[in-house]
Parts: structure tokens; sequence; C-alpha cells
């Protein structure tokens, strides 16, 4: 096992509204955000990690605040809370605009205008949910912004002077048809993102859709949206480097790039999750932060609520789940400096995915043997991706 890059999750947990897609740990706004109190946990539960897993020399990738609506936080309570992070690496990084820092954001007008401040305070990149540009799925969808302002800050983020920004579009919504779709992903286009997140609404449990479901289109229709849209986006640029991530070329998200090949990551914040290496002992932890804000604020409790150590049968899936996602390929070079096991341990359900024509590998021709072969998930593999993953279950 090598130490992977290590990355940063901050969650913000509140919004205005709870959607009722939504299956993320958030919370309706019922009173004023305590932003000053919830900086100070923040960096308190940071610390509470950088100690816990020794991790005062180790060099920070990226950092992703996501919620929640973290655009909710003034830039002043944004640029308070990553000064105070980047100062506990900042022997290990540059000054605080050399690493990608992502902020979600809402495209409300209030949100909106704070953009210049988000950058202002160090956020380099923005990623806002758009979800769609036609008012009745926004109605439906319970989004709080009309299509004006989510074009709008859309222009916003490019005048704010971030480096990037990334739109969230959601397709297969109640009743779209095939040109409504394609017609949302033309306008998103329009705008210019260096980076699309284009994904098809899943009904999950504990959200208002699962209680009372939506009329969703039928699956003949939702393959000839991803199949049309796929070729609007290639033509238009975009490369597909994830199941639903898009971007222009060298505009990747770096932070989730980092998630999906297995690499490590502090999670703070209500209900925030983390994956640290342990390079003495080969092991892996996950961490889960205390849910609910009321808890997490309490200074008398300890903001985690769980830590878990991975167990070694079940690391070839978890590296898997992650990495099969992305369109590259990977080596068993990287499998094994990732999870620390050796190759008897997923190379014979590679061969039998290979053999189901759900994965391929390339021989390297520089570096002959089975470490630098090179596997890679076929379209097949793609489409049946849960089928995929099956094989690689302890």
């Amino acid at each position: 096992m090598t130490l992977p890059p290590l990355s940063l999750y901050i969650h913000i947990p509140w919004c205005v509204e709870k959607c009722p897609y939504c299956d993320f740990n958030s919370h309706a706004l019922k009173a004023e955000i305590p932003e000053q109190d919830y900086v100070q946990a923040l960096i308190a539960d940071l610390d509470a990690d950088i100690a816990r897993f020794n991790l005062s020399n180790r060099p920070l990738h990226s950092i992703f605040i996501g919620g929640g609506t973290p655009s909710l936080f003034s830039a002043q309570a944004i640029e308070s809370l990553l000064s105070q992070v980047l100062a506990r690496f900042e022997h290990s990084i540059p000054p605080k605009k050399s690493i990608e820092i992502t902020l979600e954001a809402n495209p409300g007008t209030v949100e909106a205008d704070k953009f210049i401040g988000f950058a202002n305070a160090g956020v380099t990149r923005l990623s806002i949910g758009v979800q769609s540009f036609e008012s009745e799925k926004l109605i439906k969808l319970g989004r709080i912004h009309n299509v004006n302002q989510a074009k709008q800050a859309a222009e916003l983020a490019v005048k704010s002077g971030v480096s990037s920004f990334n739109l969230d579009l959601m397709h297969g919504l109640p009743n779209q048809s095939l040109d409504n779709a394609l017609d949302d992903l033309k306008t998103a286009i329009s705008l210019k993102p260096d980076h699309l997140s284009w994904y098809q609404l899943t009904i999950e449990p504990n959200t208002a859709f699962h209680s009372k479901p939506p009329t969703l289109p039928q699956d003949e229709t939702l393959w000839n949206i991803q199949d049309q849209g796929f070729k609007l986006l290639a033509d238009a640029g975009y490369q597909q480097y994830e199941i639903s991530a898009f971007s222009q070329p060298e505009k990747q998200c770096q932070h989730n790039l980092n998630y999906w090949r297995f690499g490590d990551y502090l999670g703070i914040g209500c209900g925030a999750h983390g994956k640290i290496s342990d390079l003495k002992t080969g092991l892996i932890q996950r961490t889960v932060k205390v849910k609910h804000p009321k808890g997490y604020l309490d200074t008398n409790r300890d903001p985690l609520d769980h830590l878990i150590t991975v167990p070694h049968e079940e690391l070839p899936f978890e590296y898997m789940m992650n990495q099969l996602r992305l369109f590259s390929s990977f080596t068993l070079a990287h499998y094994q400096q990732r999870t620390g096991l050796s190759l008897d341990t997923v190379l014979p359900a590679l061969q039998h995915a290979q053999h189901k024509k759900l994965m391929s590998c390339t021989p390297e021709a520089k570096k002959p043997g089975l470490l630098n072969d090179s596997w890679q998930v076929t379209p097949l593999g793609h489409r049946y991706l849960n089928d995929l993953l099956e094989l690689f279950l302890s």
C-alpha cells in the first residue's frame, strides 16, 4: 500500500427547503444559520481528525464544500473557514488559489450575488445546482429558483473570478419527453460551463418522491435521452470521464477523481463521511460524523459518530465500486497501491468480467507483466455496471 492523495470534504447541512428527490443530509432552515458556531465546530472536527490519523505532514489535494446549500453562508464565513483550514496544511500546499476548492451553490439571486465574494475567499470552482431550465420541472422538483436565475447564475460564475464552474442537470424528470430533456441540455451547453454533471433522476428511500412517486419516463425514452444526450455533449467538446460527469479538456473535477480512484478524504461537518489509509497498519478506516446540527454543534460531544475499519475482504468491491465509474483504465499496480492486497484477490473476477465482455485488458508493451496491464470497462460493462460490480463481491 502507498498513501494516496488526501482531499477534504466539508458538509454544510442547511437548505431553504428540502427537495422531494433529495436523500442527502440536509435540513430546512427554521432560523438564522449559526455561521460562526458552525465554522468553529468544523475546525474543531478537522483538528480532531488530523490528530486521530496523524495527518500533520500529509499534503492536501483538494477541498469540496457541499451540502445542503453552502452558498447560504456569507462570503466572510467561507473565507474564515478556508483560511483556518489552509493554515493547518500551509506546510504542504502553495497559496490558496493553487488547489481546487469547490463550493456548491444555489442559483437563487441572493446566493449568486455572492459569487465574487466566494472567489475572493479562495473558492476556485463553483458547482451550481440547476437541475432543469423548464419552469414546470423546477416546480415539480421543489427548486426555489426560476429559469432566469439559473441562467444568470452561470453568467455570474463566469464573471466571478473562479477558474471553472459546473452545472448540475437532471434528466428523466417527471413527465419529461425526449425533446424536453435535450432542450434542457442544449441550454446548459449554451452557457458554456467547463463541466456538466448530467444524471438521471432516481427515486431514493426516505424522500418525498419515494412516498408519493411521480410519473417518470418509460425506459425507451430514458435510453433515447441518454443516447442522444451523449452525442450532443460530445459534439460540444465535452468528454465523458465518469458515468455522469462531462468536462472540457483538463477541466475534470479533481476532488471527485480522487474519490473514484480510491483516494483518501477527510469528511467534516454534519453526517460527513471520510476514508483514511494507514500505511503502518495497512488498514483503511471510514469515519461518519454526527448527523444532526444540534448534536454536531454540542461542544460537549465528540463530532465522530462512527469509526469503521474496512475488512480486507470488502476492499476489492469498494475499490471497484469507485474505479469502475470512470471511463479511464487502471492497472493492478494501482489496485495494489490503494488497497495493499495481492493480485489473486481481484484477478479472477477481472478475468471473469473480461470473458463476459464487461471489461477489456490491454497489455503494456513497454512494461510487460500483469501489474502493468490496463483494465477498462467496456460500453457493455457500463450499461450493466451493477452486474459487473457483483462479480467483485466477496
